[in-house]
């Protein structure tokens, strides 16, 4: 059985139909505008837009994963068969990004939800029963990503009437404590400079919330599109590409205007992720911004940063680099930054001296933590020696400064 086609909104209108026979078809409405484009890499066009054996990259971007995946096809399997694209009109109302999906006919594809309350989330006592009622209720509102339990929910602070739209994560039993590394790990990109959504970690150390970056203060939604879209691959090649390549990317899709501090973004969180052995720096988990495809396009702030050594300790980089996958030393890093990335010497020095002094302060934080939650200390005291062993690889470059 074949999913039904599916409305593709974007600003408000529609601007095509998704739909599948052979393989996956894509058809901009006559009427479509120019600032209506699904993604950068999709121009008007009559003909129609085919992927032959998978949904097109750009919508495949924010297919749920992992435990809301699962969730999802727990809820609808008796009443649907949840395919990729059953998955897009289930999901369709609240995606990352500009584009909408609901029924070919139907009047809209938004949602009606009544906020939750953000201090509420922040200090309920039993973070596990609050994010499985959270799964339970925003599930099919939460077209998101990533193996990593996580919901998309709008929330507001107290003394305040409006409501942001928050991403909140959980945990899985593979990977006890993931909220507070992650909290740590965004805590370090923050001060190291890097633009970084406004996040928290709940009084438990139990959820990870993060405002969402693709929406403006004003409730107007951003496109976004991960670096698997810009590339034209699927999810499933995430991690088959390089940071070369990434680089050219860069150059490709941003503005020109915007290019250069795109390339120092890059690189630092780069250097980041090796400090403090993120091996999961893959393609989605890079990505744009832009009002309208014709607009200005820049970087998107940082996110899904991690210590995944804490947990894999074998764990290696997520893409090539120099044609391996290794925690590389800095003469490395630092030679792709001027080739690749146009970065002079002494701005690549800055931003490793900078990134290593934002770890090493970051890391003093985690002891005290540990003191008021002692269930972090085994992960907690792993990512302090973990992250001293990164910034230490950085010594002779660091000396050079």
């Amino acid at each position: 059985m074949t999913s039904p086609a599916l409305a593709v909104w974007n600003g408000g209108k529609k601007s095509g139909i998704l739909g599948r026979n052979d393989g996956y078809f894509f058809n901009y409405l006559p009427d479509t505008s120019a600032e209506q484009l699904v993604s950068l890499t999709m121009p008007l066009r009559l003909q129609s837009w085919v992927s032959e054996k998978e949904l097109h990259p750009i919508f495949q971007m924010n297919i749920p994963e992992g435990a809301l995946r699962e969730a999802l096809r727990n809820s609808f399997a008796k009443v649907m068969v949840v395919d990729d694209v059953a998955l897009l009109r289930i999901t369709g109302g609240n995606q990352i990004g500009r584009n909408r999906f609901s029924l070919a006919d139907a009047e809209t594809a938004t949602l009606d939800e009544k906020p939750e309350s953000l201090e509420e989330i922040l200090t309920y006592p039993d973070a596990s029963a609050l994010f499985n009622e959270l799964l339970s209720r925003y599930a099919a509102n939460s077209g998101i990503s990533g193996i990593q339990p996580k919901v998309i929910l709008n929330a507001t602070r107290r003394a305040t009437v409006a409501a942001s739209s928050y991403i909140v994560k959980s945990w899985g039993m593979e990977y006890p404590q993931l909220a507070a590394n992650e909290y740590f790990c965004m805590t370090a990109a923050k001060r190291a400079g890097l633009p970084v959504a406004d996040f928290s970690l709940s009084g438990n150390g139990g959820l990870f919330v993060m405002k969402r970056f693709d929406v403006t203060e004003a409730g107007e939604l951003l496109g976004f599109e991960d670096f698997c879209s810009l590339q034209g691959v699927g999810t499933e090649r995430k991690y088959q590409s390089t940071y070369e390549r990434v680089a050219r990317t860069i150059k490709d899709f941003v503005s020109a205007e915007a290019l250069s501090a795109a390339r120092e973004q890059f690189f630092a969180t780069l250097v980041l992720s090796i400090m403090i052995r993120n091996g999961d720096a893959h393609l989605k988990n890079f990505g744009v911004l832009y009002r309208h495809p014709h607009g200005p396009v820049t970087l998107a702030p940082a996110y899904d940063l991690v210590t995944t050594t804490a947990y894999l300790q074998h764990d290696v980089p997520a893409l090539h680099l120099a044609g391996t996958k290794k925690w590389w030393p800095a003469k490395i890093l630092e030679r792709f930054a001027v080739q690749q990335l146009s970065l002079s010497p002494r701005k690549v020095a800055q931003i490793i001296e900078r990134v290593a002094e934002a770890v090493n302060d970051t890391a003093g934080l985690i002891p005290s933590h540990i003191l008021d939650n002692p269930e972090f200390g085994e992960i907690g005291t792993r990512m302090v020696a973990i992250w001293q062993q990164g910034v230490d690889a950085f010594a002779p470059s660091r000396t050079r400064c």
